[in-house]
């Protein structure tokens, strides 16, 4: 991370913190809903599959920065089926870079080749080890795999959302992210349950148990891109929600945190690791405030 950001951040910090302001800092754009992977976790791709126009993103993207958003992500459906002529997704990070935006990241299945060494991160799903990855995503845990190999660039983060299924294989993403040529990092969900997902949700037990394990994998070297001092929150639900600092935009609607914010009584089941790490930072928790410098300023 250059200084020039650091100082940046650090500033908005500290003034949120001091003056309990409620500005944003992290804000997405969702360029598509469309998806070409139908996931038994997941409850927002295809509604619409509406690719949005390259114009439109781009006021999307003059409207945050206005708002004081300086950590931009592009989110889908799958954002690498966003097209606009001959735009591309490069098009977009490119163009938020010259926007003034600090940090702007892409989340993707990785089934399309990765070749977006402009992002500051892309974090790709993958949901276990082949086989329990390939029961919640189809049959495309070795083309990922192949097309991590052949990226051109080590800015790629696991991005894993624990449910039911995948439990057990907290380990197993851990040594793939330490192993994986092109892998900087692993960042954990818990499973967030909307209602046609609710057999998903794991117990405060089992958040527990997949806890220690990340807190072990830690321990062995694993490149973990969470905060271990926000996970008693994450396990009890027992963070502030929603987070002001966070925005997502799609097709001009604006939302504080997240999409889910609009379906009745999931906030207080929320499973984002970084809703709890962030809300919490902006709250003044020593021990977040430490463990997020060291942890950022290490991957990103």
């Amino acid at each position: 991370m250059k200084l020039s950001s650091f100082l940046s951040f650090a500033l908005f910090g500290a003034k949120t913190i001091l003056l309990r302001k409620k500005e944003p800092i992290l804000g997405t754009v969702i360029v598509t809903d469309k998806c070409n992977l139908r996931c038994k976790h997941c409850s927002v791709n295809n509604i619409t599959a509406v690719i949005h126009p390259y114009e439109q993103i781009k006021s999307e993207m003059r409207q945050l920065y206005d708002m004081g958003v300086r950590i931009l992500f592009f989110c889908g459906g799958e954002t690498f089926l966003w097209r606009d002529g001959e735009l591309t997704l490069r098009d977009l990070v490119i163009e938020a870079k010259r926007m003034g935006f600090l940090i702007v990241n892409v989340v993707t299945n990785g089934t399309f080749p990765i070749d977006l060494p402009e992002a500051d991160l892309i974090l790709l799903s993958l949901d276990g080890d082949r086989e329990r990855h390939n029961e919640i995503r189809g049959d495309t845990y070795d083309t990922i795999m192949e097309n991590i190999r052949n990226a051109t660039a080590d800015n790629i983060c696991f991005y894993m959302a624990i449910n039911q299924i995948n439990k057990n294989t907290v380990r197993d993403v851990c040594i793939a992210a330490r192993d994986t040529r092109n892998v900087r990092a692993v960042s954990f969900n818990f499973h967030t349950p909307y209602p046609d997902t609710r057999e998903l949700a794991l117990s405060k037990k089992e958040k527990a148990e997949c806890c220690e394990t990340i807190k072990q994998m830690i321990k062995e070297g694993a490149p973990v891109f969470n905060l271990k001092s926000a996970f008693p929150y994450l396990i009890e639900n027992k963070f502030p929600t929603p987070c002001h600092q966070c925005v997502v935009i799609e097709n001009g609607k604006v939302s504080v945190c997240g999409r889910c914010i609009d379906v009745p009584g999931l906030c207080e089941e929320c499973g984002y690791f970084f809703v709890a790490e962030y809300t919490l930072l902006f709250r003044g928790n020593p021990k977040i405030i430490f463990e997020m410098l060291k942890t950022y300023l290490r991957y990103i």
